[in-house]
């Protein structure tokens, strides 16, 4: 559709740099109002962890619905995606999702939220996604890359039931039973009209997401990415395109990332949000540091993140998707038991619950 638009001074990769932008601007101000995070609804202080899952999960049903519906328009499909590959690396997905569920608590955020933290001057989150992203390319293209061969070569034949599409009813039974449970637990989750709309926002940009890249920016002599909303990879492609832009170009991710960071900064400072943070001791900081490792890995393995696995690709149906975020969840619960088990006693258990 891209060469409809009459937009000659553009190419599909530099017009998917600015739609990746504007994107990013609207998810990083709806996530700075919000504090949109899984980890706060899974192991977050107790009073508010109803209410910071109810958020994700409004958030979730809209996206389910506005994908599928996009689907149904025949604007978009999933048949070539790498979330329906037929055969699944489980291993290395589940493997991939403890690790970055474990890293995400120790971490005190996922990828998401923790760019928007560091738009707001927090240098711990800044510092947690240089070291995830430097993890994540290494996973990729570097040194752990045999690690990432391995384990995706333990792989579990699907066939053609790479999706919930595939069981019997087709997608619309399962997308709308994942959305009224979803939106179900959001309604009853005792929050404010305004931030379940925030949520309800935030869901919407995966869609637009989707059918930005997959139908409107869609050009098959000059072909970009189908992606919708991810942090894993953008993180690690924005990394290296600052280091060697001039021999790196931007994409759709490096313009997610920059305008998650400007969304979340700009709404920071005109509410009087921000404000410098950093380290308080050395075990902090390297709590902080291997976490971030553990992320960067694991969100490779995975697939994705709770944002790029979990809040996109859940609504794409696939099988893998659902595995991923199932596997991140059952990690951060493990690790947060782990956690405060190994604290006992003391005010480190909270304070691994209060970003």
């Amino acid at each position: 559709m891209f060469e409809t638009l009459g937009l000659d001074s553009l190419t599909a990769r530099d017009a998917a740099v600015i739609f990746g932008l504007l994107l990013g601007l609207a998810f990083g101000a709806l996530a700075e109002a919000t504090r949109f995070c899984l980890r706060r609804g899974l192991v977050g202080e107790p009073g508010e962890r109803r209410a910071a899952l109810g958020v994700w999960l409004m958030a979730l049903a809209v996206a389910v619905l506005g994908t599928q519906a996009a689907v149904a328009a025949d604007w978009i499909g999933f048949g070539e995606h790498r979330f329906m590959a037929a055969d699944l690396p489980l291993l290395a997905i589940i493997a991939g999702g403890l690790m970055f569920g474990a890293g995400m608590v120790l971490t005190r955020g996922c990828a998401s939220r923790l760019t928007v933290l560091a738009s707001s001057g927090n240098l711990r989150a800044l510092t947690v996604l240089v070291v995830f992203a430097i993890a994540a390319h290494a996973t990729l293209k570097g040194l752990l890359a045999p690690l990432r061969t391995a384990l995706g070569s333990y792989t579990v034949p699907l066939g053609e039931a790479t999706s919930l599409a595939a069981l019997p009813g087709g997608a619309l039974p399962w997308a709308l039973a994942i959305a009224a449970l979803a939106g179900a637990y959001a309604l009853r989750s005792g929050n404010r009209p305004a931030l379940l709309a925030g949520g309800a926002l935030i869901g919407a940009l995966v869609p637009i997401g989707w059918a930005g890249t997959g139908f409107v920016l869609f050009d098959e002599f000059d072909p970009i990415a189908f992606e919708s909303l991810s942090f894993t990879s953008p993180a690690a492609e924005t990394l290296f395109w600052t280091i060697a832009s001039s021999s790196i170009p931007a994409g759709f991710g490096t313009g997610l990332i920059g305008g998650v960071v400007a969304g979340a900064a700009t709404l920071a400072l005109i509410s009087g949000r921000f404000r410098w943070q950093s380290f308080a001791t050395p075990r902090e900081t390297l709590r902080y540091l291997g976490g971030a490792a553990l992320m960067g890995v694991g969100g490779v393995l995975a697939g994705g993140c709770t944002v790029g696995a979990g809040l996109a690709g859940v609504p794409t149906l696939s099988l893998s998707a659902i595995v991923a975020l199932a596997s991140i969840v059952a990690g951060a619960r493990a690790a947060d038991r782990a956690l405060s088990a190994s604290t006992s006693g003391s005010v480190a258990p909270s304070a691994t619950r209060t970003a």
